[in-house]
């Protein structure tokens, strides 16, 4: 017996969930955002409720870093990345995803196939677009309490990149 299973290539939406509430946007809107400055009208409701500004939101969407893939492919089979990626996946997982191990797949194809795409080069679009399933479920509550142990975006962003990094580039 044979089974069609549609091939998906990139993510189409990010549904991003607090408590009881959920609300959907498109990647392409989301990268529209990125590169012009432009958003939809439902964008444009989230981002409102974030309290940043649109230019801290670009830097962040738009902010490149250069990993050699092979490097990458390092960390993220490491055992700091393997609780790097059991911790991100409790926050952005598939949908219907029962357990961490299937959200660390999909985060380690998104870092893998995102650096390929942007020719050794990463920024959450091309993260967002790598990811293997058509809708990637952001849950807001699991990000605030990663986020109130750091004080901001940034900082996490540059612990989690610089830190590691330079060790396995050493080794």
């Amino acid at each position: 017996m044979f089974f069609y299973v549609s091939k998906v290539k990139a993510a189409d939406e990010i549904k991003i969930v607090y408590s009881i509430f959920s609300r959907t946007i498109k990647v392409n809107s989301l990268k529209t955002f990125a590169e012009k400055g432009f958003s939809s009208k439902n964008l444009r409701k989230i981002l409102r409720t974030t309290g940043s500004t649109d230019k801290e939101i670009r830097l962040i969407l738009n902010k490149e870093f250069e990993v050699p893939i092979t490097i990458a492919s390092k960390l993220v089979y490491s055992e700091i990345g393997d609780v790097f990626l059991t911790r991100l996946s409790s926050i952005i997982h598939p949908t219907r995803a029962d357990d961490e191990n299937t959200g660390k797949l999909a985060l380690r194809s998104s870092v893998i196939q995102g650096i390929n795409a942007g020719n050794g080069k990463i920024n959450l679009i091309n993260f967002f677009e790598a990811y293997p399933t058509k809708t990637i479920i952001l849950n807001v509550n699991a990000l605030s309490k990663v986020l109130n142990k750091v004080e901001s975006i940034s900082e996490l962003l540059n612990f989690f990149t610089n830190s590691p990094l330079d060790k396995i580039k050493t080794n």
